[in-house]
């Protein structure tokens, strides 16, 4: 018996009632992705990877029902593919430790802050002043804040329990402020200083460093310094220097490595140093 297949005509149909509200419409779409079985992923995976995040969301959804995703395969694939992007290598990671992770939920989350951004920006803003409204809705309307109390719980390095609990430690919330900047047009960077992470902006006439973590204080090179002294950290000016996406991503599974072991969590913190494993063979490989 010939295998079931999406036809270009049914792909065509499929994609305009991926989103219809009706239970009746979702229903017969579940039943005859189920009954086309894993010749519907490659057709499901194009939309959730595609830039409609509201059809994204719903191919996500049915991919989750229909088991027809391995997130830990996925998340590997991603990293040897070198084609690192920020937001999606943060919903990879995620959807490691949560394969029911609503993909469309997240980005809505991000477009929601900008959007508010957005309306409090008066044009023409430098870069500074725009991060002060992004400061403002980020850590005083939506409340992110640090997760002092509970630092090493992994919940933190997850993107959508950060968005979800409005929590993290200074990596993830460094990601959420520069997915958020992204949305709004400003040249930010990720930097990984020895012990913290910062976001930091190049590219008005003085550098400055935003800290996410402290609810977005602003600091100019001397006080990243003074901050890193505090720590018994010697300052080398290469800290400053942006962190490359791969790198981000590795930093957020070392951590996992970290906090799933205080956990006493073996099997995760293995499946992460597996991880961190990947990415630097991978560098190995591509950069000799």
């Amino acid at each position: 018996m010939d295998t079931p297949t999406l036809s270009a005509t049914q792909q065509h149909a499929f994609l305009s009632l991926l989103d219809d509200p009706s239970p009746a419409v979702q229903r017969a779409l579940l039943a005859h992705f189920t009954q086309v079985g894993p010749a519907a992923a490659p057709f499901l995976l194009s939309v959730a990877r595609g830039p409609d995040r509201l059809l994204a969301g719903h191919a996500s959804r049915f991919l989750h029902e229909l088991k027809l995703t391995d997130p830990v395969r996925e998340f590997r694939d991603f990293i040897r593919s070198l084609n690192y992007e920020l937001e999606s290598g943060a919903l990879f990671l995620a959807r490691t430790a949560n394969p029911h992770l609503e993909v469309g939920r997240c980005c809505a989350q991000l477009d929601a802050i900008a959007a508010r951004c957005r309306e409090l920006i008066v044009e023409p803003s430098s870069t500074r002043e725009k991060c002060r409204i992004v400061n403002r809705v980020m850590f005083h309307e939506w409340g992110f804040h640090g997760n002092l109390e509970h630092y090493t719980d992994p919940r933190n390095s997850f993107l959508d329990q950060v968005l979800e609990r409005r929590t993290g430690i200074p990596l993830s919330l460094s990601i959420v402020y520069l997915l958020v900047a992204q949305r709004l047009g400003l040249e930010l960077e990720a930097v990984g200083l020895p012990g913290h992470f910062v976001v930091a902006c190049y590219t008005d006439k003085l550098p400055f460093f935003i800290d996410p973590f402290d609810r977005g204080v602003f600091r100019d090179p001397d006080e990243i310094f003074t901050l890193l002294r505090a720590h018994h950290v010697v300052p080398q000016i290469t800290d400053l220097a942006p962190t490359p996406v791969r790198e981000v991503l590795c930093r957020c599974c070392r951590n996992l490595v970290n906090h799933y072991t205080a956990a006493g969590e073996t099997a995760r913190a293995l499946l992460f140093a597996d991880f961190v494993r990947e990415f630097e063979a991978t560098y190995e490989r591509n950069s000799a």
